[in-house]
């Protein structure tokens, strides 16, 4: 089968940035998304919403605009936060971000009414009715079709270094599973979900595509859910693999490093050099070292198993990409990884307000207060309900 790439002009950006509705008393999730949606005709009606439904009615998705720079994503997500903020606030519901719900029971979700979420359910069943798990999309423009598979394929060795910095989920149905992110195993488990395939070039891609088609595992290549994977329609590579993000800060931190990634090896490619291609078994094993450990993951850097401490590549990848997120005018953004590594990744921050002797609705309060605030929260500022 044929596949068209839509080529972008350069390395643009769009965000999907899924969001919590929690209930502002009792700190569970609220089921009403299809209320607030309602509530916002002129974001949510029409051919290009800016907020729509995701799988279950306690997520509302926020989606930008094709941007071409990392402070018009910013304005962009936060232009729509703030419409929401006076929906939602008015009827007792606050908004957050992180890749599970602390407290929540995946059991008590009830679905969105999209007929495609309806379909997902009655082929995944139990895989997919437990996906009560919340996300960011990243989508990077390429110039051109034959560049998107080298350029996912150089992508896959980030896996580790995207999860790490934004894993949100350590715990999981009021309880803390062990993992930094709780939410790579949920929804990796769906059969089309995982680190992309490596392929060749983009003929491969479409051959495989269409084997999948005509077995009748996928419906359509939307169901191929991989941690990156390309959107030919829009012209991009799409990461997948954030859990969600608390702060806009952080949000706009993964869109610097992604852009300033994707700039690079196109401009790799303009020189003449072959993109790296790191084989799948590590992939897959830095993929389960971020899950875990998080930032604290020592991860493969070559086929031959040399290691070293993913905080420690961290600082060297950002001292790297510093002359390219210059260029792009996204250095400031870039400059959150730093951060990130000092004060804590998000799971690691949620995990300290249990150490102190918060509770789990503790948790849940910090990460509104994150997001209301657009800061970290440390565990010293949290006024402690008892424990959980």
């Amino acid at each position: 089968m044929s596949i068209r790439f839509n080529p972008s002009r350069g390395a643009t950006l769009g965000v999907e940035w899924e969001l919590q509705l929690i209930d502002a008393d009792t700190r569970h999730l609220r089921q009403d998304a299809r209320e607030v949606l309602a509530a916002l005709p002129s974001l949510s009606e029409g051919k290009f919403t800016k907020v729509r439904h995701e799988l279950m009615e306690s997520t509302v998705e926020v989606v930008t605009d094709p941007c071409f720079t990392v402070s018009e994503i910013a304005a962009d997500l936060q232009a729509t936060v703030d419409q929401m903020r006076h929906v939602v606030h008015g009827r007792g519901t606050a908004l957050a971000c992180t890749g599970s719900h602390a407290i929540s029971d995946w059991r008590d979700a009830v679905m969105a009414p999209v007929q495609r979420y309806a379909e997902l359910i009655e082929e995944m069943q139990w895989l997919a009715r437990r996906i009560q798990t919340f996300g960011v999309h990243v989508h990077v423009g390429v110039t051109a079709q034959d560049r998107a598979i080298p350029v996912i394929n150089a992508l896959s060795a980030y896996l580790p270094h995207f999860l790490a910095l934004t894993a949100s989920s350590p715990f999981w149905n009021g309880h803390d599973t062990g993992l930094a992110s709780s939410r790579s195993i949920v929804f990796g488990s769906l059969p089309t979900a995982g680190p992309p395939h490596s392929m060749a070039d983009w003929g491969e891609f479409e051959a495989y595509m269409d084997t999948l088609l005509r077995a009748g595992t996928i419906r359509s290549i939307k169901e191929v859910w991989w941690d990156i994977r390309p959107h030919p329609d829009f012209g991009t590579v799409e990461v997948r693999m954030f859990d969600g993000i608390p702060t806009l800060r952080e949000v706009t931190m993964v869109t610097a490093l992604c852009q300033s990634l994707v700039t690079l090896f196109e401009h790799q490619i303009d020189r003449g050099y072959a993109l790296p291609r790191p084989a799948a078994w590590v992939v897959r094993d830095n993929k389960w070292r971020a899950t875990r450990y998080g930032l604290d993951a020592i991860i493969i850097t070559d086929d031959s198993g040399r290691t070293a401490p993913l905080r420690d590549v961290l600082y060297e990848l950002t001292s790297e990409l510093e002359p390219v997120a210059d260029r792009l005018g996204c250095s400031e953004e870039l400059k959150v990884v730093g951060e990130v590594l000092e004060h804590g990744a998000p799971y690691e921050r949620q995990r300290a307000i249990r150490a102190e002797g918060g509770s789990l609705e503790d948790v849940v309060s910090a990460t509104i207060t994150e997001f209301d605030e657009n800061r970290f929260v440390g565990p010293r500022e949290v006024v402690h309900a008892g424990t959980t």
